[in-house]
């Protein structure tokens, strides 16, 4: 290893540790050894410490044993006379200096935090966001699961033009990555520049600004350790497994921008322990050798506009990328992209104008493969700032088509147009909303482009069994008028057919196997009535799915050998679910919570647990990041129960599987249901209404508590009192 990098590291970890120390030092004088330390809502403490070391820093007292163990952990800055095996004693420094970086990182909480402490950027200000909570860490997880998230680039210091920091966020989104910044070079940070740049920035779009002091690099180390502990099993403290997780699962690299001082070559040498691999702008001596990380460790004088290929290639990254022949960028990094009205070239939809999309199939004979036209004016016959009418119609054939699939390709429209940099889509049906703004429409964007993003991504995703994709797109209102009507009654047709399914109408069920890379002992099976615990997959897309890709994570389940019709439990389910599981779970009941529940691998959308005091349960969704009666924030409790484990009185769902007659059926259904957040209960207040009529409770929506009302088990039960509550006469939930 250079003696040159060795040395600068080293010198870089003991000024980081010292400051650590000293920081440490001067809050234990002002605020005493109980001060609370943490990240905010987050059960991970300070992730790197506690996945290398198992420590849990909790208070200022407990920051003591780390810097210990930082301090000894350092070697001493080799002598210029003197030429050794640096390596190891490198790599000891680079952990040490990732423990201090945490410990100074979360004294900055404390007192005049610098973070704006949400998911995204505000449009003003200070646009640093600091260590993502658990929601955050949930909510992304899941696309290193399915693979659109296939990595993370950590981008140090600046690049040297705004134009060449844009080029190369937009370059690393185009290939799904996530993009950690941190850190400055001179002053300037590259998220200072897209900003300048007026790039939106934050977790949806995939371009995050931790924070603009070089030890804010940690919380891109920190994330992966999470990652290993959260969906990975790895236990805290079993350094060797959260190393190797990260190097054989997360595809993460770094990209030093600018001059590296010794303080970065102490990151560096952090981030190789994990196997991530180092790309510098500067000429700075080479580790070429393989050994810790999969190939080269650090490769310097790389041009910026060169950057990202280097990386894939020394990450050993697979990245499968479908070229959409359009003028404007397009991945799912730009997805989470909003369009300001002060930035907006037109709009259609919403409030303002008609418009709709829909899907239909048709016999091969009728489409014409790539035929899109643009009915009415395009884009250059639009008034800037203007809102028109816009209908979409898609038309699919293939041998293997059914009218079954349409809704499922319809749902997927939101998703592929998002897709595009410049655009975005927003509803579906007949309420959606579309918006292009200006930069899209200079580069070159048409309307009739919509229907390119369309053909291409139905043949690029569903091409088992999509063989041709034709698009008319209306404008004129007269036409969208007309073919909305028709959408409509396509629209009523469906819900008919979908709302009459229940799982004892088919003979079988699906399962979901997406997350079992991050939950090894996970299982899914899907029903008509028990969509999957995500929110994302419901039978028809299961069948789809299995349809499209037979040797895929989703596969048929027989429903066979009826053993238990109220908690939900067959046989032929059962063995299922113990071959799937890796023989470690023998029984899953579908309709129960307390018996047997099914297990959860982390993605859920809400998580319902028991209050026994209340004689229920309570329902808590990823969004709600307050603490909940039960006494467990979200986080806490997605710790408990995720992971492929199965623990009686607690269950991973979605949130539409709260309205179904099945939800949690052994116990008494939704008349259980006690406390939920207030934006959850009003976001699904028509499935509640709908079921609390049928089981013969008009108004079992206003009985049932949330924050506003009850933030305590106690509370909630005085709340059942006062509202008479049905679970108040149901049997014992634990007796």
């Amino acid at each position: 290893m250079s003696k040159l990098i060795a040395s600068a590291a080293i010198r870089g970890a003991h000024k980081i540790v010292n400051r650590a120390e000293k920081s440490w030092n001067e809050a234990l004088k002002k605020y005493g050894p109980d001060q609370k330390v943490e990240f905010p809502n987050t059960g991970y403490f300070l992730p790197v410490i506690f996945a290398m070391t198992g420590i849990e820093v909790k208070t200022l007292k407990d920051c003591q044993p780390v810097i210990e163990e930082c301090k000894r952990l350092l070697p001493p800055v080799p002598e210029k006379q003197h030429w050794l095996p640096f390596l190891g004693v490198t790599l000891d420094a680079g952990m040490a200096t990732l423990w201090a970086d945490e410990i100074i990182e979360a004294l900055k909480y404390i007192k005049d935090c610098p973070y704006a402490i949400q998911e995204n950027c505000p449009e003003e200000g200070n646009f640093w966001l600091g260590a993502a909570d658990d929601v955050i860490m949930r909510k992304r997880g899941i696309e290193f699961v399915d693979g659109t998230a296939p990595g993370f680039a950590a981008c140090v210091g600046a690049a040297p033009t705004v134009e060449q920091a844009v080029k190369l966020a937009r370059e690393l989104q185009e290939k799904n990555l996530y993009v950690f910044m941190s850190a400055d070079t001179h002053g300037k940070t590259m998220a200072d520049q897209l900003r300048q740049a007026k790039v939106q920035m934050g977790w949806e779009t995939r371009l995050v600004p931790f924070g603009k002091d070089v030890t804010s690099t940690v919380f891109a180390l920190g994330f992966a350790a999470r990652a290993a502990m959260a969906f990975g099993g790895v236990k805290p403290g079993d350094f060797k497994r959260t190393l190797l997780y990260n190097k054989n699962r997360i595809f993460a690299f770094a990209l030093a921008l600018g001059e590296i001082d010794d303080e970065k070559y102490a990151q560096a040498a952090g981030a190789i322990n994990y196997g991530f691999p180092a790309i510098a702008e500067t000429d700075i001596p080479e580790i070429l050798p393989t050994g810790v990380c999969t190939y080269e460790h650090v490769v310097s004088r790389v041009k910026v506009e060169d950057m990202v290929s280097k990386a894939v290639e020394v990450r050993g990254l697979k990245i499968q990328i479908h070229k959409v022949p359009i003028p404007v960028s397009f991945g799912p990094a730009f997805e989470g992209e909003r369009i300001r009205k002060e930035d907006m070239q037109v709009e259609f939809g919403g409030t303002k104008t008609p418009a709709f999309e829909v899907v239909f199939t048709k016999d091969l004979n009728q489409v014409e493969d790539n035929k899109i036209e643009v009915i009415g004016p395009e884009i250059d016959d639009m008034k800037e700032g203007g809102a028109y009418p816009l209908g979409i119609v898609v038309e699919v054939a293939g041998r293997q088509m059914s009218s079954d699939y349409e809704p499922i390709f319809e749902r997927w429209v939101h998703t592929f147009i998002n897709e595009a940099s410049g655009i975005f889509h927003m509803g579906q049906r007949d309420i959606n909303m579309v918006r292009i703004n200006k930069e899209a429409k200079q580069k070159g964007f048409k309307i009739k482009h919509l229907g390119t993003i369309l053909h291409a991504k139905f043949h690029a995703d569903f091409g088992a069994i999509v063989d041709k994709v034709q698009v008319r797109i209306y404008t004129n209102e007269k036409d969208v008028l007309a073919w909305r009507d028709k959408a409509r009654a396509t629209y009523k047709t469906r819900d008919e057919r979908l709302g009459s399914m229940t799982d004892e109408s088919v003979e079988m069920f699906y399962s979901c196997a997406l997350c079992q890379s991050f939950a090894p002992t996970h299982i899914c099976v899907v029903t008509p009535e028990r969509s999957g615990l995500c929110g994302s997959y419901n039978w028809l897309d299961c069948k789809a799915a299995f349809q499209m890709n037979p040797t895929g994570p989703n596969q048929p389940v027989p429903k066979l050998d009826v053993l238990d019709p109220a908690k939900g439990v067959w046989k032929s389910v059962n063995d299922f679910v113990f071959a799937s599981s890796r023989k470690s779970i023998e029984k899953a009941c579908a309709y129960s919570i307390m018996d047997s529940p099914m297990t959860s691998c982390g993605c859920f959308e809400c998580i319902s647990a028991i209050l026994p005091l209340a004689n229920g349960i309570m329902t808590v969704n990823r969004e709600y990041a307050d603490m909940t009666p039960c006494g467990m924030k979200f986080s806490t409790l997605a710790g408990t129960v995720g992971g492929g484990l199965q623990v009686p009185g607690f269950v991973g769902h979605s949130r539409i599987y709260i309205g179904s007659k099945k939800f949690l059926l052994a116990e008494g259904g939704l008349a259980r249901l006690t406390w939920a957040p207030k934006a959850l209960k009003e976001a699904i207040k028509p499935l509640i209404e709908k079921r609390g009529k049928e089981m013969g409770v008009p108004d079992l929506y206003d009985k049932i508590a949330d924050e506003t009302t009850a933030t305590t088990e106690e509370e909630v039960l005085a709340h059942m009192q006062k509202t008479n509550h049905p679970a108040l006469t149901m049997p014992s939930l634990i007796g």
